[in-house]
């Protein structure tokens, strides 16, 4: 409490000194001229954006858009309370401005990076608020004099197992390493996801891979760096890594068997996003893949999650794997008494009723069978769009045959079956 009563006193004598007024005088400068500079740079930076297509240059800017006006006023105050020490005048005031300034520069920066690294959502919101109360709380222990007494206590609160001491200090250094890191991480590696799958030397699969490796290991990364900046031995993690193995080998099998075949699929490649594939009962084009399951999605818009281990075990039919052209098949049977060469040619001329069947491979028609009830005939048609679904184009041309057929007398025979009754004596 009197820590806060001198503070007190000190702001409300800055108004009644001369090196109070100077002080505030540099405050009010320092605000003007970084007010101009933001301007000016504000412009420049929208000139550049129009001339540059980098996404990467284009969040450096932006970054630097956030920061650039607290820094240039920290700056500019810093040299005036250089200037007015040299003077011997009284800096209180200034000194408590510049840790603001500072702090409101980290939690611009710091929330721009979050935004671009999570996806947005409530999420965001809420890490925002936690974010900027942590990052005020903390400066605002600094003015009032109270961060070293709050330090010293949280160190002294803890417990020790074995020769090692864990503190509530220690813990929220942790938290808050992994924090950030992890922060840090998750905006690299969308970063390099971004680059990667704009890039036109890789195919799908190979993007994916890259962009899926490069963020695990980042991740992995930032934790060890966490813990090691805390004082933490890594070489006390044999034991956790051996209690990991113990519950992979109990009740995590599925969760490992499914992040080892997700990492399977994506570099062998067999699955790549975009693919048409039927797997069981599903049949769609793969949305997105994961590290536990990949997302397909139907002509109907229902997206079914499968594990990755159910592609590595089970039979797929993968629609575009090296090719993405597709044979419909579409069956026709004609009476006896029917010419089947026209059949057969109004049969083809039918093929073009939808514009997605293409003409390389080009539709052929063929006679099949004789069978019990009539000539069997089968139209074979390809498209290069499965992930469109076949009933429409089956559909059109369905409805064209009918409609030629009628129009040339061309008759589909019903079932037929000869009855013979056998009279006893």
């Amino acid at each position: 409490m009197d820590n806060i009563i001198n503070f007190l006193k000190e702001v409300a004598e800055v108004f009644t000194t001369v090196s109070g007024n100077a002080q505030i005088a540099v405050i009010v400068v320092a605000g003007f001229i970084a007010w101009l500079l933001h301007i000016r740079w504000g412009r420049f930076l929208d000139h550049v954006l129009k001339e540059q297509k980098s996404r990467s240059l284009g969040f450096t800017l932006k970054s630097l858009d956030r920061i650039a006006f607290p820094i240039t006023m920290f700056l500019i105050v810093m040299l005036g309370r250089i200037i007015l020490e040299q003077f011997k005048w009284h800096v209180e005031l200034l000194k408590i401005v510049m840790p603001l300034l500072l702090s409101l520069a980290v939690v611009r920066l710091l929330l721009y990076i979050l935004r671009k690294a999570l996806k947005p959502g409530p999420a965001i919101k809420a890490w925002e608020n936690i974010i900027a109360t942590i990052i005020w709380g903390v400066v605002a222990l600094h003015i009032v004099g109270w961060l070293p007494e709050v330090l010293e206590t949280l160190d002294n609160i803890g417990v020790s197992v074995g020769s090692a001491r864990i503190t509530l200090l220690a813990s929220i250094k942790l938290i808050l390493s992994i924090g950030i890191l992890l922060l840090v991480s998750m905006w690299l590696s969308r970063a390099i996801e971004n680059r990667v799958m704009r890039s036109k030397h890789f195919d799908p699969g190979m993007r994916l891979a890259l962009a899926k490796v490069s963020k695990f290991f980042l991740l992995t990364l930032a934790i060890l760096v966490a813990l090691n900046t805390v004082g933490i031995d890594l070489t006390a993690l044999t034991v956790f890594g051996g209690a990991l193995g113990v519950g992979l080998g109990f009740g995590l099998q599925r969760i490992a068997s499914n992040l080892v075949s997700g990492f399977i699929l994506i570099f062998d490649r067999s699955i790549k996003p975009g693919d048409v594939i039927t797997i069981g009962q599903s049949f769609g084009w793969v949305q997105a893949m994961y590290a536990r399951y990949i997302v397909v999605r139907n002509r109907e818009g229902v997206e079914t999650l499968i594990p990755n281990e159910n592609l590595i075990t089970s039979e797929v039919i993968n629609w575009s794997f090296t090719d993405r052209q597709v044979r419909i098949k579409i069956p026709v049977q004609i009476s006896y008494n029917d010419d089947p060469e026209l059949a057969m040619k109004l049969m083809l001329d039918a093929s073009h009723a939808n514009k997605r069947v293409i003409e390389d491979p080009e539709p052929a028609c063929r006679l099949i069978a004789f069978a019990d009830s009539g000539i069997q005939l089968e139209l074979r048609v390809w498209i290069n769009d499965p992930e469109q679904g076949i009933a429409g184009v089956r559909s059109d041309i369905n409805l064209a045959i009918w409609r030629a057929f009628k129009e040339h007398k061309i008759t589909i025979p019903y079932p037929q079956r000869d009855v013979h009754i056998i009279e006893k004596s």
